[in-house]
């Protein structure tokens, strides 16, 4: 569904991108993990169109988007800090793009994303009044009303901790499977991107450290960087993984 060719950037003399090679099933929910600076963010920007780059070519479904403005492209975003508007309410932020977008989605279909999202009881209130599980879920409904033909979020879970950020992990899988809806995540936590992707795209100084999935990079760690930043360096706990993928990694 997506491929990435040889996608490579660079800014002044600090290259951040060297010959980026990916291919998204559709459906799938993939993680950029990597440390800060490893070029995560400006892959995922890319691929939004909203950052170009200097070499490469990205294919959405065989057509050659590399030129394609970031309004035409189809892709939507939810940025860490969720983007609401604080003088609107939860139900107006989620309409607001669809101003100009008149018949994209029937009522029937808005007040199901707001269904699916447990949304109804907040509708009426003002950015300010909602928990941040809450602000997350109106920027994802948001986002899932525009219709959009791949979603990619920054960073969705760094503000949040505990029962929420399990609940907003749960909804993100639910919402790839339910809508079959392609799913890129900047994430530079490895339980994260452990727990909640298909597949794990690791970056390490620009460069693709291991492509897989979690239980390949789990048990197959391509490399000593991958070992470390995985189950050192952030110090995740290892009961957390072993609970998830056993005790065969050594």
């Amino acid at each position: 569904m997506l491929k990435l060719q040889n996608v490579s950037k660079q800014f002044g003399e600090k290259v951040v991108l060297k010959d980026i090679n990916l291919e998204i099933n559709t459906g799938e929910i993939v993680s950029l993990l990597g440390q800060s600076g490893s070029g995560k963010t400006t892959l995922l920007n890319i691929i939004l169109g909203l950052t170009k780059m200097d070499h490469g070519k990205i294919i959405f479904n065989d057509r050659d988007m590399s030129h394609v403005s970031m309004k035409n492209r189809g892709f939507n975003i939810v940025f860490q800090d969720y983007a609401l508007f604080p003088n609107l309410n939860a139900y107006e932020n989620i309409v607001y793009g669809l101003k100009n977008k008149k018949g994209l989605v029937t009522e029937e279909e808005l007040q199901e994303y707001i269904d699916f999202l447990e949304l109804k009881p907040h509708l009426t209130k003002k950015i300010g009044e909602l928990s941040g599980g809450q602000k997350q879920r109106v920027a994802l409904a948001r986002t899932l009303v525009m219709k959009p033909k791949i979603l990619l979020l920054d960073e969705p879970l760094s503000a949040l901790d505990g029962v929420i950020k399990e609940s907003i992990k749960q909804r993100i899988q639910s919402i790839a499977r339910e809508f079959k809806l392609t799913t890129i995540i900047v994430t530079h936590d490895p339980e994260e991107a452990l727990t909640l992707s298909d597949k794990i795209l690791i970056i390490n100084d620009g460069s693709i450290s291991q492509f897989g999935t979690p239980k390949d990079i789990i048990h197959q760690p391509s490399n000593e960087f991958v070992k470390e930043f995985i189950l050192k360096q952030l110090q995740i706990k290892r009961n957390n993984i072993y609970n998830i993928f056993g005790e065969n990694y050594a």
